[in-house]
C-alpha cells in the first residue's frame, strides 16, 4: 500500500506530461533522479519550478504542500549536444549479414554511475530469469511505498521495463538510489580518492534476491523461493560419541560455494567440498564441545541454481581480500545428481533419462543436417522421443528442477586483484529466436552469448564463456546461474 506521504503529480517538459509518484519523506535530489530516469535530462540541468521559486538537490518535498494530480514545470534539455560520429552512419542496407544481425540482437546495456559495474552486471544476469521478470511486473504500488524494499522492487520493475524498451545505455539512477537506501554498505565513499566505492558483486547479488523474495511473497512463498531456492538436508555426527545418533536437518538454500584449494580443477570438486564440513557444536553426550562431521546433500531443486566461486579469502598482512585466480573449469551442462539425496536422485531418474535421450537425438540431428544446405537442413526430420512418467511428486512442485541437470544461462565476472576492486561483467545466454537473428560468422557454437561491460554490450561464443574459467589476469566466473533443461 501506499504510505500518507506519497503523492502522484504530472510533470510537464516540452509538451509531454509525466505521471511521477513523489515519496515526500525524500529530498528533491530523489524526485530529480526520478525524472532523469523517464526523460534523460540530468539533474543539474533540471529547472523545476515549485512554491517558492526552484526545486535544489536538497529540498523537503514534504515542505512542498504537494496534492495529488498537481501540476509542476520542468524546463531542461535532454543530454549534450550531438556530437559527430566518429564513424560513417552505416544503414541497415548497406550491412553485411553479420553486421544486420549484430544490430539487431544486441540488448541495451547499463550506465556505469561510478564503480557500479557490480550492480549493473548483476542486474544482467538476474534478467535471464523470466519468472523473476513476471513477478515484478504483477507487483502493486509504485516507488513510493512505507516500506524500502518494495520501493527497490519497484524500481527494478522500472529499468527492466527501461531496459526493454531501449537500444541505447540505460542509467539505472533511481535503483542504486534505492539500493543505498536499503543496503547503505553499497553507498560507502572511497575516502582515499573519493567517489563510491567499488563493492562485491556476489554480496550484492545475495541481498537483492533477498530483497525480492520479501517484495514479491505472495502468501508463504515467493517467486525467489519457488524458482530459486532449494532444500538442503544436513546429517551431522561426530566419531568422539559413536553412540550419540546423528541428527538431519533441513533448511533452504539459495546458492551452492564452489569451495577452491590446490586440489580443485572443477567445479563439481568445489562443490563437494562445499558440502562436507567439519563443524564444533556442544555434544550432549559428551558434555562438551566436539567435533562434528556435516555431511549435506540437496532435497530439493529449483530451476534456476546459483553456483558461487569462493575466489576471495582475507589477507591480514594487507587487509584485504585477495582473490584466488586458479583455473576451475565449468561445463556448459552440469548435472548435480550426485549431490542430491538418494531418495531425490530416485525420484528424478526418468527424467534425468529423458534429458539424455533429447542431448543424443540432438547431436544426431546435427550431425545429420551437417555439411547440407539450407534448403537440404529443412528435409532432416528426427523420429520424435516416446511419451515418459515423470515422477508425480516433481510434476507437482512447480519452480523444481526434476532432473538434476542444467544448462548455463548466465556468468558474473571479476578482473582484479580484490572483490572490492577491479571491474566486474556480466555474461548472458541469448535464447533461439529472441532478440533477432544470431550472427552468421561460422563460429561453431550451439549458443550465442551478450557480454555486458556496463552499456557496452556485444556477443561471443559458448568457447568465450569456457575461458573465463580463472588462471590469469583475464575476467574469472564469480558466480553462475544455471537453468534446468527442458524436457521436451
Amino acid at each position: 500500500p501506499k504510505s500518507a506521504f506519497t503523492f502522484v503529480v504530472q510533470v510537464k517538459w516540452q509538451g509531454k506530461k509525466y505521471e511521477v509518484e513523489v515519496d515526500t519523506t525524500q529530498p528533491g535530489e530523489m524526485f530529480k533522479m526520478q525524472l532523469y530516469s523517464l526523460t534523460g535530462v540530468e539533474p543539474d540541468r533540471q529547472k523545476i519550478l515549485v512554491k517558492g521559486g526552484q526545486l535544489k538537490d536538497d529540498t523537503s518535498m514534504s515542505a512542498l504542500g504537494l496534492v495529488n494530480g498537481q501540476i509542476l514545470m520542468m524546463m531542461g534539455t535532454a543530454g549534450e549536444l550531438p556530437k559527430a560520429p566518429q564513424q560513417p552512419v552505416k544503414f541497415m542496407e548497406d550491412m553485411t549479414e553479420d553486421e544486420m544481425a549484430q544490430a539487431l540482437s544486441i540488448p541495451a546495456g547499463l550506465t556505469n554511475l561510478g564503480n557500479t559495474c557490480y550492480m549493473n552486471a548483476t542486474l544482467q544476469c538476474l534478467k535471464a530469469v523470466p519468472e523473476l521478470k513476471q513477478a515484478l511486473d504483477s507487483l502493486a504500488g509504485g516507488m513510493g511505498q512505507s516500506d524500502p524494499r518494495n520501493n527497490l522492487a519497484a524500481s527494478m520493475r522500472q529499468l527492466y521495463d527501461q531496459l526493454s524498451a531501449s537500444s541505447d545505455g540505460v542509467p539505472p539512477l533511481v535503483f542504486l538510489q534505492f539500493l543505498r537506501q536499503v543496503f547503505p554498505k553499497f553507498g560507502a565513499q572511497d575516502r582515499q580518492h573519493g567517489g563510491f566505492m567499488q563493492q562485491d558483486a556476489e554480496e550484492c547479488w545475495n541481498e537483492l534476491l533477498t530483497t525480492l523474495d520479501h517484495a514479491l511473497k505472495k502468501g508463504d512463498s515467493s517467486v525467489v523461493e519457488q524458482y530459486m531456492s532449494g532444500t538442503m538436508a544436513t546429517t551431522l555426527s561426530t566419531e568422539e560419541a559413536p553412540e550419540e545418533k546423528a541428527t538431519v536437518r533441513e533448511q533452504m538454500f539459495r546458492k551452492l560455494d564452489c569451495i577452491i584449494d590446490k586440489s580443485v580443477n572443477y567445479v563439481a570438486q568445489g562443490i563437494s567440498k562445499g558440502l562436507e564440513q567439519v563443524i564444533e557444536k556442544n555434544s550432549e553426550a559428551l558434555g562438551r564441545n566436539a567435533d562434528y562431521k556435516a555431511v549435506s546433500r540437496i532435497a530439493r531443486l529449483p530451476e534456476y541454481l546459483t553456483v558461487a566461486f569462493n575466489r576471495f579469502s582475507w589477507k591480514a598482512s594487507e587487509s584485504v581480500e585477495a582473490k584466488i585466480v586458479k583455473s576451475v573449469k565449468y561445463p556448459l551442462d552440469l548435472d548435480v545428481t550426485e549431490f542430491c539425496t538418494e531418495e531425490l536422485q530416485a525420484r528424478m531418474r526418468p527424467a534425468r533419462q529423458r534429458v539424455r535421450d533429447i542431448d543424443d537425438r540432438l547431436a544426431m540431428e546435427r550431425k545429420l543436417k551437417a555439411g547440407k544446405r539450407p534448403a537440404q537442413q529443412e528435409e532432416v526430420v528426427v523420429d520424435p522421443l516416446p511419451p515418459f512418467e515423470l515422477d508425480e511428486s516433481l510434476k507437482a512442485d512447480v519452480g523444481c528442477n526434476p532432473s538434476g541437470v542444467y544448462e548455463l544461462v548466465g556468468v558474473v565476472t571479476h578482473i582484479g586483484r580484490s572483490a572490492n576492486s577491479g571491474h566486474y561483467m556480466g555474461w548472458v545466454r541469448k535464447e533461439k529466436g529472441v532478440g533477432g537473428p544470431e550472427p552468421k560468422s561460422g563460429a561453431d557454437t550451439r549458443n550465442w552469448w551478450y557480454k555486458f561491460d556496463d552499456d557496452e554490450v556485444s556477443m561471443v561464443t559458448d568457447e568465450d564463456i569456457l575461458k573465463l574459467c580463472g588462471g590469469g589476469d583475464w575476467h574469472t566466473a564469480y558466480v553462475t546461474l544455471y537453468r534446468a533443461k527442458q524436457l521436451n
